[in-house]
């Protein structure tokens, strides 16, 4: 599968929707697949806030996560040994180390409901499975990575973005980075630039908060400025202020840049879209009623309702392949409650989709087990 851009990591839209190693020899649906990645990086995000990570272990793991399915199919490697391996290799590339054991006895503790970590014998059955699948599992991260490292994420760009606008709204600012830590249950660090994901959730966070007499989304991003061929009176405001199209400013966007813009403001309404509105906070339902802007493409919708994916979508098996039985779990809920490791973040909490849930994951069926 071909990379678009300059970079081996960036694919286009469709690349998800028809070409990944879930589709193409596996059968999973591109709906099944996007709801067991967002499921995947809950989880992935739970095991790093128990481990007291810093969050730019998270974003990094979170990333390796939606690349290693780029490369390969959810059918064959298991979501939560996938969330793991990327969990232990970032405490070695972020140094912020823990040991194989503890990551094992976290892992462990998620699958199987213990709620207490230290009451699960380092040499029980579980524990030394679960080290021997992180293991294993680390080895084809490392291949499907080509030991690349590096990963960019939007927080940085927003820390730009805001020091460049010191005057922003406080609220601004924590509803942004809620919705950027939101982004990597979405495939669109594997689709976009980092700053174009940082411009959507910052336009997004703005449009909430301007909401219900705010400029559109499609206004806001619109290229030229709408008011920019009309002359302005004297007597009379313009008509879209500087302030609504800061960050299309900030970044000097193209307009092929503008056009994945709006893409990447589509995805994540549809990702919000699909949400459990009733159980969420109170902010979910008014986001995801929020009208995306005009397609650039033609395609459907990445994503289904996540109450109809709980029951139990079909989906391919294989002899070789790991059993995943759906379980009642929704990926939308956000646990993460450490302060970020940015400055401009200090002391900020996550924002969660539905609160603090730990609800037990469907433990993996291995090779060799009954």
């Amino acid at each position: 599968m071909a990379a678009t851009g300059t970079s081996q990591w960036l694919f286009p839209v469709s690349a998800i929707v028809d070409a990944t190693p879930s589709r193409t020899t596996s059968s999973i649906s591109v709906e099944k697949e996007l709801y067991d990645r967002a499921r995947g990086v809950e989880f992935l995000f739970r095991l790093g806030v128990t481990l007291v990570l810093p969050s730019s272990a998270m974003y990094t793991a979170a990333t390796w996560f939606h690349r290693f399915y780029m490369r390969y199919s959810m059918e064959d490697y298991h979501r939560q040994d996938v969330a793991a391996a990327c969990i232990f290799l970032a405490t070695k590339t972020e140094e912020c180390g823990r040991k194989l054991r503890d990551v094992a006895k976290v892992y462990c503790a998620k699958v199987y409901g213990r709620k207490n970590v230290d009451e699960i014998p380092d040499d029980s059955k579980e524990v030394l499975e679960s080290q021997a699948a992180i293991l294993l599992t680390e080895e084809v991260l490392l291949e499907a990575l080509c030991f690349d490292f590096i990963v960019p994420t939007p927080h940085s760009d927003l820390v730009d973005l805001f020091d460049a606008q010191p005057e922003a709204a406080a609220q601004l600012e924590e509803f942004a980075w809620s919705i950027a830590n939101d982004s990597y249950r979405t495939p669109l660090c594997v689709l976009y630039p980092p700053r174009i994901i940082a411009a959507a959730c910052y336009i997004l966070a703005q449009q909430y908060l301007d909401t219900p007499v705010g400029l559109s989304l499609a206004a806001r991003i619109s290229s030229p400025a709408p008011s920019a061929s009309l002359p302005t009176p004297p007597s009379h405001k313009p008509a879209y202020p500087e302030s609504t199209r800061f960050a299309v400013n900030f970044f000097k966007f193209n307009e092929m840049e503008l056009a994945s813009l709006s893409e990447a403001l589509t995805i994540l309404l549809e990702f919000y879209a699909a949400q459990d509105t009733r159980s969420s906070v109170e902010w979910v339902a008014p986001i995801a009623s929020i009208t995306p802007p005009e397609p650039t493409t033609r395609r459907g919708k990445l994503y289904q309702p996540f109450t109809v994916m709980a029951q139990g979508a079909p989906r391919a098996q294989s002899q070789s392949a790991t059993v995943d039985t759906p379980s009642a779990e929704h990926p939308d809920v956000a646990t993460v409650d450490e302060a970020s490791t940015s400055p401009k973040s200090a002391g900020k909490g996550w924002i969660p989709i539905r609160g603090e849930v730990d609800t037990p994951e469907e433990p993996p069926q291995r090779l060799g087990q009954s």
